[in-house]
């Protein structure tokens, strides 16, 4: 039985309480996942293990104890076959991402999805819904930069023949040495905890402060650049729609509207959006982005917004962008440094500052 972990400081949720991120209970088929607080709060005895949640959560806050994406990644690159079954090397074809998808197909040359087990599949229809969506748009990418080969699902329905090897009686005695009283332990709790039917939500505490503030590149995104610097570059870089790449975009800064606040690339994991020492732009890194859409989240102004079409150039040459320049001076209040955007001669704590001084002797009317 698989324990479906989270981690709370790489949560997108947890690094601002205004993010409205729900891809993993909106991905559950069996409503094992649920946002009853600030985080998810999971349900262990109704997780059936498919890891669906783990291949759409944008920072990979979430991970099942017995798969590693990147582990199956690597072996099934090494696999003369090219494909994928939940019969053979892989929990449930949801696992894999659209980059998954993307960048195994590259490397291999084709993929097949054997999809002959889902017609008996509790979650079968709910799982294939799902992956014709990403199969679409991961076909849709291969194309556009020029794969030759693309992901096709078939009714293979493979079978594991290999036949158990027989225990030795021994073999029970020996579970009694350190090792294996420390396994059985780790057993008998994981068993307990798969096998309670309620929803637990992980807190977080002081001890996460450090792990919150760490910018951090995704596994699946190290991955996709991986395999994309092993296949040719296409003869021509294509400008596709935004709407088929649900794991990146490209922004666009409305100059008018922002504020200068510096909170979207403060919260951004990825630190696809940066900037300098003085505060005074704002640069970004599509190839970096996860789409999380927490800088949109937190955002008071409206200011950020995602292009409709995307340059699959970033893929092959990325380049961090410039999306807005700002005018650094010193506050006339407080002579600190601040980021102007319209002329402003005292910074935004100063501002509030005055405001509220102004309510409190009702000067403000």
């Amino acid at each position: 039985m698989s324990l479906l972990e989270l981690s709370p400081a790489r949560c997108v949720r947890a690094l601002s309480v205004n993010s409205s991120c729900s891809l993993c209970s909106d991905s559950c088929p069996t409503s094992a996942i649920t946002l009853l607080g600030r985080l998810p709060s999971i349900n262990q005895s109704l997780c059936v293990g498919c890891a669906g949640c783990v291949s759409v959560c944008p920072s990979e806050a979430l991970a099942l104890d017995d798969f590693t994406p990147t582990e199956f990644f690597f072996s099934f690159i090494s696999d003369d076959e090219a494909v994928v079954s939940c019969q053979k090397n892989i929990p449930c074809i949801a696992a894999l991402s659209v980059e998954h998808l993307i960048s195994l197909c590259s490397l291999k040359n084709g993929l097949v999805l054997d999809i002959g087990h889902c017609s008996s599949c509790d979650i079968g229809d709910k799982v294939l819904a799902v992956m014709e969506e990403r199969i679409q748009s991961a076909n849709y990418l291969l194309e556009a930069i020029e794969a030759e080969k693309s992901v096709v699902c078939e009714k293979i329905g493979y079978s594991n023949t290999e036949a158990e090897e027989p225990k030795d009686r021994r073999d029970f005695f020996k579970t009694f040495h350190l090792r294996g009283i420390a396994k059985a332990k780790h057993n008998f709790e994981k068993e307990v905890q798969s096998t309670t039917d309620e929803f637990v939500e992980v807190k977080l505490d002081s001890s996460h402060n450090q792990e919150l503030r760490a910018k951090k590149i995704t596994d699946r995104r190290k991955l996709f650049f991986t395999a994309l610097k092993r296949v040719d570059k296409p003869l021509q870089f294509h400008i596709v729609d935004a709407s088929m790449i649900g794991f990146t975009s490209q922004k666009i800064m409305d100059e008018a509207k922002c504020t200068a606040c510096q909170m979207c690339y403060r919260v951004c994991p990825t630190a696809a959006l940066t900037s300098d020492m003085r505060n005074s732009k704002i640069d970004f890194d599509p190839f970096l982005c996860v789409k999380c859409h927490l800088c949109h989240d937190v955002c008071e102004s409206d200011a950020i917004r995602v292009s409709t079409s995307y340059n699959l150039k970033e893929w092959f040459e990325p380049k961090v962008q410039n999306l807005i320049t700002f005018s650094v001076r010193r506050c006339d209040e407080c002579d600190g440094l601040f980021s102007s955007v319209g002329g402003e001669k005292i910074c935004r704590r100063c501002q509030m500052e005055e405001e509220e001084a102004l309510e409190l002797w009702g000067l403000n009317k």
